[in-house]
């Protein structure tokens, strides 16, 4: 317990103090006009309060990331505690700061766009391509994990096919229409519902005295899987998620000031990791000493949510933290394809503001995604985690080239992009979906890329600072 309550202090005081310093390194400029103020068009640009954005970036960024993830996380012991924390407030938050802000300083620019601008045109065609991976797997991922939820809440002759079927119809509603007149409405309320079902676990953890393990860093997998690299690609969102990064533009084009993107996408994402933590400490708690892989195998994370929000909360508080789990991730579902559809259009330059333009490239990705929810959950969620922390890395590399150009420390961003450079490579080397190489092998495999990228780094980053070719900032200079 005492290593649960000192590690979500950690993330509020890492929010007021290492969120403020991030803040002053990129340099907030409160006179720029954002890119919701200049490019207004009634669909996705749209100006929003502070509170309406960090609550619709909540919900986008959460989906059931901050919850299975961690679920699973939880197999591996206390230490998954230590990523958590350190992940976000060190990774996770300062990647969902600099996106954010980058692409309020570039006209709502998503992240293969500004890929191309500060790593070269050749990573905006890689980055784009997983980038729409990414949403697609997210969307699909978010559509069979909620359905799952709620089949098990309804009567019998309600089967998986008709509520799959209801929540792709709201996904291609809520992907077509103007942001403000169902995400900007409704996300507000769920984020409320969210937040209050983790508080009333965490909350019921802490008044029962729940025995959450304390730290060590002992592996207490059962099936022995290594920390490194399997850890940080099972517990992505809630500690770093490549997917946020997706989902961040969405909010820089609704964001009125440049000084409310700490409280927006920092902030957010620091309130993210105390889901995590939650979650986590919670799957350890309920289960502590007995089978939790078993339950995991036979139901799936879906099935830990259920048993611990009915077993700590009862019957009526239960169901209400389920509702909240269930919204999670169909809240970023919509968005997955929001963003998705948002990416392509600025790939190709398909002007937005029609609806046949909308659709055109809205449908076909509908069409994938449900040929997509075929496949086992567990095979999506890895090829999901591996094209997610490769995105964060990617665009941790963007935020320290941006920081670099200007002089600036950005160090900050490229130590994270190198270890995520590492993990990602590590795991690609050793998997089974990837080239199935033995450990050793991928270590130094690993190793090796990770440094290539490093020297690629700095001689790009000399370069253009020698060159001066690259135009920083594509609002610079337009003052309110």
């Amino acid at each position: 317990m005492i290593t649960f309550l000192i590690s979500i202090v950690i993330l509020v005081v890492g929010y007021f103090t290492y969120g403020k310093f991030v803040e002053k390194v990129f340099g907030v400029k409160d006179e720029r006009v954002t890119p919701a103020m200049s490019q207004g068009d009634g669909v996705d640009y749209v100006p929003m309060g502070t509170k309406r954005n960090s609550l619709i970036q909540l919900l986008n960024i959460a989906g059931v990331g901050p919850i299975f993830g961690p679920i699973m996380g939880a197999l591996y012991g206390p230490v998954a505690f230590l990523w958590i924390v350190l992940g976000a407030i060190f990774a996770g938050a300062v990647h969902d700061y600099l996106t954010g802000m980058i692409s309020i300083r570039n006209r709502g620019a998503h992240l293969p766009e500004l890929a191309g601008k500060f790593l070269g045109k050749v990573m905006k065609h890689v980055v784009n391509g997983f980038a729409v991976l990414l949403l697609l797997l997210v969307g699909t991922v978010f559509v069979t994990a909620p359905a799952a939820l709620i089949y098990n809440m309804v009567p019998g002759w309600v089967t998986l096919s008709m509520i799959i079927g209801l929540i792709f119809l709201y996904y291609v509603i809520a992907t077509m229409l103007p942001i403000d007149k169902i995400i900007g409405r409704v996300y507000p309320i769920f984020g409320g519902l969210l937040l209050i079902s983790a508080l009333g676990i965490g909350g019921s953890m802490v008044i029962t005295g729940a025995p959450i393990p304390e730290m060590t860093l002992t592996n207490m997998h059962p099936d022995g899987l290594m920390i490194f690299p399997l850890l940080f690609l099972t517990i992505s969102c809630g500690a770093l998620s490549g997917f946020h990064a997706t989902q961040s533009p969405i909010i820089s084009r609704t964001t009125q000031r440049e000084k409310d993107g700490r409280k927006i996408f920092y902030g957010m994402m620091i309130t993210e990791a105390v889901i995590a933590m939650i979650w986590a400490a919670a799957a350890m708690s309920l289960f502590y000493g007995t089978d939790l892989s078993a339950l995991i195998s036979e139901g799936g994370p879906a099935a830990v949510v259920s048993d611990v929000s009915l077993m700590m909360l009862g019957g009526i508080g239960g169901t209400l933290a389920i509702l909240g789990v269930i919204i999670l991730p169909i809240t970023s579902g919509d968005t997955a394809f929001r963003s998705a559809r948002m990416i392509i259009a600025d790939y190709f330059k398909i002007k937005q503001m029609k609806v046949r333009n909308r659709l055109m490239i809205a449908i076909p990705l509908f069409v994938i995604s449900v040929a997509l929810t075929q496949m086992d959950f567990t095979i999506l969620w890895r090829y999901f985690s591996w094209a997610n922390q490769s995105t964060a890395m990617i665009a941790l590399w963007v935020g320290a080239m941006y920081l670099g150009l200007q002089k600036k420390n950005h160090w900050i961003s490229s130590i994270p992009a190198a270890f995520m450079t590492m993990v990602t490579f590590t795991y690609i080397l050793n998997a089974q979906i990837g080239f199935g190489l033995s450990m050793p092998i991928s270590y130094a495999g690993a190793a090796v890329g990770t440094v290539i990228v490093i020297i690629l780094f700095a001689k790009k980053l000399k370069h253009e600072l020698e060159t001066k070719q690259i135009e920083v900032d594509a609002n610079v200079d337009k003052v309110a």
